[in-house]
């Protein structure tokens, strides 16, 4: 049996040309996947009970904050996407490769599954440890498809720095579950029905 060495293993930036839809699913699953298992990790060594970390609030006034953020965070995605060149702003295509054919209920599912997972990892486990300023700079280091450009990984940082702000003023992990969901999901809606100009 031939012995598996690291030194062969490359690193290299892909093309989104180069993914077609069952490549491009697989790799989002495979992240929000290993993202949960991560914050599994950290929670166990943090000695806290993902249960209760999710545990739902009976106050409402979460619900609040994850929509007013929600609001707040697209209105300002609005007026970038109208004043900043379009070039500034690209992703590579990835948004649109996810999201343009896929059918509602899925775009729906992958929200969700996006939500929960990066906000257990990222506010729920990570923020614990690190604050949300640390937290904030992760989050945008590992959305690599925007590091290109200054604006989204600043808006991405900002972004981030918010939905920290709303857990430490809530106290429960679902606002900003709430607002990352209603993000991706308006967001995904939103390129599947744009009208090419």
């Amino acid at each position: 049996m031939k012995k598996f060495k690291f030194g062969n293993v490359k690193i290299q930036k892909v093309d989104p040309s180069q993914l077609n839809d069952r490549l491009l699913l697989i790799n989002l699953y495979f992240t929000q996947g290993l993202a949960l298992f991560v914050a599994l990790i950290v929670l166990f060594f943090q000695k806290r009970n993902p249960i209760t970390v999710l545990k739902f609030p009976e106050n409402p006034e979460f619900v609040y904050w994850g929509i007013g953020l929600a609001g707040c965070m697209l209105l300002i995605d609005m007026l970038l996407s109208k004043f900043v060149l379009e070039e500034a702003l690209d992703d590579g295509g990835i948004n649109t490769m996810l999201f343009q054919n896929r059918p509602v209920w899925h775009i729906i599912l992958i929200a969700l599954i996006v939500s929960i997972c990066e906000e257990l990892l990222f506010r729920g486990a990570i923020q614990h440890g690190l604050g949300p300023y640390w937290t904030s700079v992760l989050f945008a280091a590992i959305h690599i498809r925007y590091l290109k450009h200054w604006i989204p990984t600043g808006w991405v940082f900002a972004s981030s720095y918010g939905l920290g702000f709303i857990y430490v003023q809530t106290g429960t992990l679902w606002a900003p579950i709430i607002c990352h969901f209603l993000i991706d999901l308006i967001s995904g809606l939103a390129i599947k029905y744009r009208r090419e100009t």
